[in-house]
């Protein structure tokens, strides 16, 4: 909640059913939350957004992220004033576990990290990556199995910058961390100083996908959609040293056999697959391997 008192609302209408579809492209749009309402013969989810930015740019995020989706559509938008929200979205945010290590937290809740956690301290902003979506949830997943000390890591369309700090946190000896956005670079900056990487360790760069990054790495990875990921794939054997590895995540079970017809065109091969819900990720390899299908 910002200082202003207020937040805005954008209204999302969608058939009877997809609740879950909803949801997802509310958080995807940088919601703070969200709620469901029941109408006949369909749904409409109400989402709450920071007014920190203007409605302008909500709406925006918003049509971006449903233009996939025909079945869904803005009827409403607003602003809705402080009702003592300021404090109560922070019960939105509690401590997630994400896979066998990391522990996802806000950072008023440090001090309460579980025994045995690696802790990811991510500031609820406007950038995707909160770590409560299930496409980010399966990229951290996926790094978990693929991420090596001294490992040299890309992360593309970072967000909030969740999986650079992760793959710091697992011994990466560096992150190039590129966004087409330059306005989130400080939310950027702010995770990396909130979960004290060093300066110098994340390298962050504003940019279209791969485009202007050279040299090799041995990891790169992305949580963003269908079209920008299949269009990056033929340029990743450019980057990946000849042992290096991919990760793959934003996307849906839908798309699944679709984007694994495109994995040869990098030379990739799958290692792993996750299922979250609707969501789907998957790691590969330019060496060949077994599938590995996780939950």
């Amino acid at each position: 909640m910002s200082e202003e008192g207020f937040w805005w609302y954008i209204t999302l209408e969608g058939q009877d059913g997809n609740e879950e579809d909803l949801s997802a492209l509310a958080d995807l749009s940088g919601s703070i939350g969200s709620e469901i309402m029941e109408l006949p013969g369909g749904i409409a989810l109400k989402a709450y957004f920071r007014s920190t930015r203007d409605l302008g740019f909500w709406i925006g995020r918003v049509q971006d992220v449903i233009t996939p989706w025909p079945g869904v559509r803005i009827v409403d938008m607003g602003r809705i004033e402080n009702r003592q929200w300021h404090t109560a979205w922070k019960d939105a945010f509690p401590p997630l576990g994400v896979g066998g290590r990391f522990v996802v937290m806000a950072p008023w809740h440090k001090g309460k990290e579980p025994e045995g956690r690696t802790p990811l301290y991510i500031y609820p902003g406007s950038a995707f990556g909160t770590g409560y979506h299930e496409s980010t949830q399966i990229a951290l997943e996926l790094l978990e199995h693929t991420v090596k000390p001294g490992m040299k890591v890309i992360d593309v369309g970072t967000g909030s910058g969740i999986l650079a700090v992760a793959s710091i946190r697992m011994g990466a000896s560096g992150v190039i961390a590129t966004d087409n956005d330059p306005a989130i670079i400080p939310e950027i900056r702010e995770n990396l100083r909130l979960n004290g990487i060093p300066e110098g360790a994340v390298d962050i760069r504003t940019g279209d996908l791969l485009e202007g990054i050279h040299g090799k790495a041995d990891l790169v990875c992305a949580n963003i959609v269908f079209d920008p990921l299949v269009s990056m794939i033929p340029e990743i054997p450019v980057l990946l040293t000849e042992e290096g590895l991919a990760v793959f995540s934003g996307l849906t079970l839908k798309e699944r056999d679709r984007f694994l017809e495109m994995l040869p065109l990098g030379g990739l091969t799958p290692t792993r697959e996750i299922r979250k819900g609707d969501w789907w990720g998957v790691a590969s390899s330019r060496k060949a391997g077994v599938v590995d299908s996780g939950e």
